[in-house]
């Protein structure tokens, strides 16, 4: 495993950082299943860590507030059968969320209006639209 994890050119996390716990699986394995702690869950304090850039912090914790657990961010993965595999994808998971969080947020949206020709047009088709259901109705001087 690398020393320290790379999600964003200025963000690193070192290996110390993460806490890594693991349990029995579910899934593919068949008897192995019931003895082997394949199950990896990755744990990353963003709220306490000094890793974290100052002006990252509060993105990231706002970003992914419904996450976090007391600031503690936890990946889980049980995909793999051995334990290094499921060690693998939970970092490479941790990486993709806090990169995803860490992202610049979208330009802002320059309100618009309609253009004068597309009032007109909407306006226009409306008239249609009601005069085809008015020539639909029945006259009751029948």
């Amino acid at each position: 495993m690398p020393d320290e994890l790379q999600v964003t050119t200025a963000f690193r996390i070192p290996e110390g950082e993460l806490a890594e716990r693991f349990s029995r699986s579910s899934g593919p394995g068949g008897q192995g299943v019931n003895t082997a702690d394949s199950r990896v869950e990755l744990s990353f304090d963003v709220a306490n860590s000094p890793s974290v850039p100052d002006r990252l912090r509060d993105r990231l914790l706002d970003r992914l507030g419904n996450r976090l657990v007391d600031g503690v961010l936890t990946i889980a993965a049980s995909e793999h059968r051995a334990q290094l595999q499921n060690r693998h994808a939970a970092r490479q998971r941790l990486i993709a969320v806090l990169a995803a969080a860490a992202s610049p947020p979208p330009p802002a949206r320059r309100p618009t209006k309609p253009s004068r020709g597309a009032k007109e047009r909407r306006l226009a088709e409306k008239r249609r639209r009601g005069e085809t259901k008015r020539n639909r109705r029945g006259s009751f001087d029948d």
